[in-house]
């Protein structure tokens, strides 16, 4: 059960050092307006701006669930919590991007989603009308690079990219190979979602958060849902939430089959570019099969399943991938000139990983043994708990190893349920009340989702946070840039997994 806790600002500092100091994770911070979550319209415009909440959300350790801290600062200023948790510092500069709250002594300070030179007429999160948008153009600042040479080298990169590749600016500071400095920006095409699930009726919003991410639709609709069920204190029938544990694995498989291909062909071995794009699709046909869509979306709702995915002859084909992927792992894992290119390449430790928020597979790999699934048990994974890949190699290398064995703990997770399935029905009524809110969680391929819900007082969306994991490690992977070198980092990003859909949303 989630625990609420009202702390003050002044409060906030000393909670959240007692709270790291005792192991706890700082996952994230989000503003609402509960004095605005009446609902509203073009004619209707609020007499005076609301109050922001905020929530930190909290995971301490050894506990299940999440604690919930909240904090109304009304004039007060706000302190920054990013130099006790580093990992808060996009979070809080995203909460003042969208909902105007400034922290102080922010060792970041500046816009994180707004580009520069945009301007909002009013924050874009508060209650009612999208807000309009203004650019004024302005030079790009990038920072200084103390006592520079003057053979130090810029290189801007983006923000269109070759082929398909998604929307971003890198800039290199470099000498030779040698990357000195490494700065991201983002959010080129920031898509304004959590302000979409707004006077939304909570049914659509699952349809909405399938959308969130596309090779995500599985944990984004199943982190909202559960939020959802949790304001409603819904239970899930336990066929529907085994199901569910199906179709987040068969998730899991074509993902991490689409990762390892892609990495493969950073490092030029076209042979496991190929074959891994290969069992991609393979995987996708059997999500079809089963539901009708390759990314498995229209299944997952509030209260269960909209309808059960066909079973009926899925042992056969998930048999057959399950034998030629171990050729290829084992390929993979033999291949040297493959194996020589991931070795020491994007080196991130454990300590790191953790005070910056790495999230997923990323922080497995640096040796940190913790995966939602087991740790903070949701639906059937209560009953049918993961095995868990950890390696603490920290590069490149040990990212793929812990996607090899995922793969392989995926396949096996999939035929206890088509084994042990129980019977009953697959959906119940999940009718949250007006003014109720609830905190729903995932393990995506990526890393931990988490959805935040609020209704207002018919019924509808008020407030809909989405925490992705791209957003997490996108920030994480900077620190394993910086000191490497040109000719690694597209294997480096390629190591990751990041997507900009799910940083950006």
């Amino acid at each position: 059960m989630t625990r609420y806790t009202d702390v003050a600002p002044r409060d906030l500092e000393p909670r959240c050092r007692e709270a790291v100091a005792a192991g706890a994770r700082m996952q994230f911070v989000y503003a609402w307006y509960p004095d605005g979550s009446r609902a509203l319209d073009d004619t209707q415009p609020m007499e005076q701006t609301p109050t922001a909440e905020l929530r930190y959300i909290v995971h301490a350790a050894g506990e299940h669930a999440p604690q919930i801290w909240r904090c109304r600062p009304g004039a007060q200023p706000v302190p920054s919590l990013a130099p006790i948790a580093p990992l808060l510092s996009w979070h809080e500069r995203e909460v003042t991007d969208l909902c105007g709250l400034k922290f102080k002594d922010q060792p970041q300070p500046g816009p994180k989603v707004l580009l520069p030179g945009a301007k909002a007429a009013r924050p874009p999160l508060l209650p009612g009308p999208p807000a309009p948008l203004t650019y004024v153009r302005e030079p790009y600042i990038l920072p200084e690079i103390a006592g520079a040479a003057p053979d130090v080298q810029l290189l801007p990169f983006g923000p269109v990219r070759a082929g398909v590749v998604e929307s971003a600016h890198f800039s290199f500071y470099y000498i030779g190979e040698a990357i000195l400095h490494y700065h991201p920006q983002l959010f080129f095409k920031h898509r304004g979602m959590e302000k979409r699930f707004e006077g939304l009726p909570p049914p659509l919003g699952a349809v909405l958060a399938e959308r969130v991410s596309g090779v995500g639709s599985v944990a984004h609709s199943l982190a909202y849902c559960q939020a959802l069920e949790a304001a409603a204190q819904c239970e899930v029938p336990p066929r529907a939430a085994w199901l569910r544990v199906l179709l987040a694995e068969l998730e899991r498989l074509y993902n991490h089959l689409h990762y390892l291909g892609h990495l493969c062909h950073t490092t030029t071995l076209k042979v496991g570019d190929a074959e891994g794009h290969y069992l991609e699709e393979l995987a996708k046909q059997i999500n079809c099969r089963a539901t009708g869509s390759r990314f498995l979306r229209s299944l997952i709702c509030p209260g269960g399943l909209r309808r059960e995915p066909g079973l009926e002859g899925l042992a056969e084909p998930l048999a057959r991938l399950r034998a030629e992927f171990d050729g290829y792992a084992a390929m993979l894992e033999s291949s040297t000139t493959h194996l020589d290119r991931l070795i020491t390449t994007g080196v991130l430790g454990k300590q790191l990983a953790f005070d910056q928020g790495a999230t997923g597979p990323v922080e497995r790999a640096s040796g940190i043994d913790r995966d939602p699934r087991r740790d903070q048990p949701y639906g059937a994974y209560r009953e049918l708990p993961p095995r868990v890949a950890v390696r603490d190699g920290c590069d490149a290398r040990a990212r793929q190893q812990v996607r090899i064995e995922e793969i392989e703990h995926s396949i096996e997770l999939i035929g206890r349920v088509l084994e042990g399935l129980p019977d009953g029905a697959s959906r119940a009524e999940c009718r949250p009340a007006p003014g109720s809110e609830g905190l729903g969680w995932a393990e995506s391929p990526r890393g931990s989702v988490y959805y935040a819900v609020h209704l207002d007082a018919r019924g509808r969306l008020a407030r809909v946070k989405v925490k992705s994991p791209s957003f997490s490690n996108w920030r994480v992977f900077a620190h394993t840039v910086h000191g490497t070198n040109m000719m690694d980092y597209a294997i480096n990003e390629a190591s990751f997994g990041l997507t900009i859909a799910g940083c950006d949303r």
